[in-house]
């Protein structure tokens, strides 16, 4: 689809077929050796049509060259796997093995067991016993079981069978993709935001992701030096001109500048955008003499600090942030890219956990109001409907800068809805709806007194959203939060009464989560009041239990969720830590530990 942004390949899934190593007069392991091998296959194949890397490559699949029944055929599968780059193996198998001699036992894969259920031979026997030699010898294995005994000779996937191994998948393929690359802070706090603080052991430990520092300063001299691809420039200028509609100046008369000035200043957060991908992933486009900037840090995900150095004296990076953040820019298409803003490292992070594991663009915001429907009633005069009437209530998802351009919900599926699509489906036609929805207000000088533009528009359509937060609490490590629900669209007159009750020039999304009635989850109200920062990462679609699995493979403990149990999906041995499943989450977390701690 595209080519790559990042150095290092992406990560491979190796497929183990195990299988009885006995063979004899009665030919057990020869009798077995085609059901074997076209499980391996099957899952292959799913995996082949259903994963994508994050540039829209469908993921590449081994399988070991022959099955294994002996730690010989083991070794061998092993050492094809090391060359083949794999990161993360399936074992399948429809029969009884020989657990300690045929499992994986490379600590540094991600790893799943799939046993059949049939009743010819104890898949499910092997599953049991490979499963507590994982656990014994420190090697957490997901464990994947059919509901129902299947027929020897079917090889087809079994729908339970099939959403335990994409969710394996998906959240293994996302886990590994981070592994190497780097978070790159460009500047450093922001007004004394915690998330903006860098955690170099969180990344080094836990993502085995390394911390790369640039001072903002860094900008100003390649704008001064012409350190930037000029061709690019021009043709990002001419685009931003033809499609960015300005809006209002919010502004006092008095204050507001000349078109000259904001002409200049478009053509610095332009210049600025040019740069700050340069910064993240290089470009050999750059001119002669500039070959040591032309590496780039191999940033798979970055922060801008901007308030308050910055924004005090240069226009904002709001314009760099959303179109970066946003599925597409002046060369159409593209992978989007991860830019938190303010530095928020844990916010930026938690974007770039979900835009792996969905390939879409992400939303960055504030958590910054409930909205009870008694107060909505008495500044509107309006009943609540629908999902927001249904969680006794919403939260105002809205802030300055990151939220990608696709969060106004205008790109559309065949049937007309509002969606965020993975960055590869979103058609011409969608980028202009999104662009004619989306105006560029001119900073609001309070916050903003270098000036600079905002991106404005308004989650018009009710979609599918998952909003998450990650934390690091001194003493207990990093820890992830989860809501599920949607955003909600108002009608235009009430929209506008509650929006203008804060900064009105900004990108606005209403979001209800799916409420349970009890816990943090009681009401919107309860949600936002057990939020643990000011900053939510907002992605399409209920996606909570692919990240639940994905955090069990990081070792990151999950605080606060609204996922339906049946739906959670972590290594085996988690059972082993009690019946409670959060608590037991905790308490294996703390046991294994962080992948890559030193």
């Amino acid at each position: 689809m595209a080519k790559s942004r990042l150095i290092g390949d992406y990560p491979v899934i190796g497929i183990r077929p195990t299988i009885d190593g006995r063979r004899g007069v009665l030919k057990v392991r020869e009798s077995l050796e085609d059901q074997t091998m076209n499980m391996a296959k099957s899952a292959a194949k799913l995996f082949e049509e259903n994963i994508r890397y994050s540039n829209g490559e469908p993921v590449k699949v081994v399988i070991a060259d022959t099955t294994i029944g002996r730690v010989a055929e083991s070794a061998a599968c092993a050492d094809k796997f090391r060359k083949e780059g794999v990161d993360i193996t399936l074992t399948v198998t429809p029969c009884w093995c020989y657990g300690a001699e045929t499992m994986d036992m490379d600590p540094n894969t991600i790893k799943a067991v799939w046993g059949f259920n049939g009743t010819e031979r104890p898949g499910a026997v092997y599953l049991a016993s490979v499963l507590a030699t994982h656990a014994q010898k420190g090697l957490p294995a997901f464990g994947i079981y059919g509901h129902d005994v299947q027929e020897a000779d079917d090889t087809s996937i079994p729908a339970d069978v099939e959403e335990k191994l994409l969710r394996f998948g998906r959240a293994a393929v996302a886990c590994a993709t981070m592994r190497g690359k780097s978070y790159l802070q460009i500047g450093s706090v922001t007004m004394g935001i915690g998330g903006s603080i860098i955690n170099t052991d969180f990344f080094e430990d836990y993502l085995g992701m390394r911390v790369e520092s640039v001072d903002e300063v860094e900008i100003i001299r390649r704008m001064t030096e012409g350190i930037y691809d000029e061709e690019e420039y021009q043709k990002a200028l001419a685009w931003t001109k033809e499609k960015c509609i300005e809006g209002f100046d919010k502004n006092p008369e008095e204050l507001q500048k000349t078109r000259d000035q904001k002409d200049s200043e478009w053509e610095f957060v332009v210049k600025m955008m040019c740069i700050i991908k340069d910064l993240m992933n290089g470009n050999d486009k750059l001119p002669a003499g500039c070959e040591e900037e032309m590496v780039g840090h191999n940033a798979i995900v970055a922060g801008f600090q901007g308030q308050r150095q910055w924004t005090d004296f240069y226009p904002n990076c709001d314009y760099p942030e959303a179109l970066l953040n946003t599925s597409f820019d002046w060369n159409g298409a593209r992978e989007p890219y991860v830019l938190g803003t303010e530095n928020d490292t844990l916010n930026a992070t938690s974007m770039l956990f979900m835009k792996l594991l969905t390939n879409r663009a992400q939303i960055f915001a504030d958590v910054r109001t409930y909205w009870s429907p008694e107060a909505v009633k008495k500044a509107t005069g309006y009943d609540l409907e629908g999902v927001a009437k249904e969680a006794g209530g919403f939260i105002h998802l809205i802030n300055s800068g990151a939220a990608c351009l696709d969060a106004c919900g205008e790109a559309k599926d065949e049937n007309g809805n509002g969606v965020m699509k993975p960055w590869y489906e979103v058609t011409e036609e969608d980028q202009d709806a999104i662009m004619k929805a989306t105006t560029w207000n001119y900073a609001d000088l309070g916050y903003f007194r270098g000036g600079g533009f905002s991106s404005r528009f308004e989650t018009k359509v009710e979609m599918p959203a998952t909003m998450i937060r990650l934390n690091i609490v001194k003493g207990l490590g990093p820890v992830l939060q989860i809501a599920e629900g949607w955003t909600v669209g108002l009608p235009a007159e009430v929209s506008d009464k509650l929006w203008k009750r804060t900064d009105y020039t900004w990108p606005c999304t209403w979001f209800a989560p799916r409420t349970t009635g009890e816990g943090a989850f009681k009401t919107a109200y309860d949600v936002m009041n057990n939020w643990g920062a000011n900053h939510g990462a907002i992605s399409y679609g209920h996606i909570g239990a692919d990240l639940i699995t994905m955090a069990s493979m990081l070792r990151i403990p999950v605080c606060m969720h609204n996922v339906p149990e049946e739906k959670i999906f972590r290594p085996a041995a988690w059972n082993a830590f009690g019946m409670d499943k959060e608590g037991a989450d905790y308490r294996a977390c703390a046991n294994f530990g962080p992948q890559f701690k030193k």
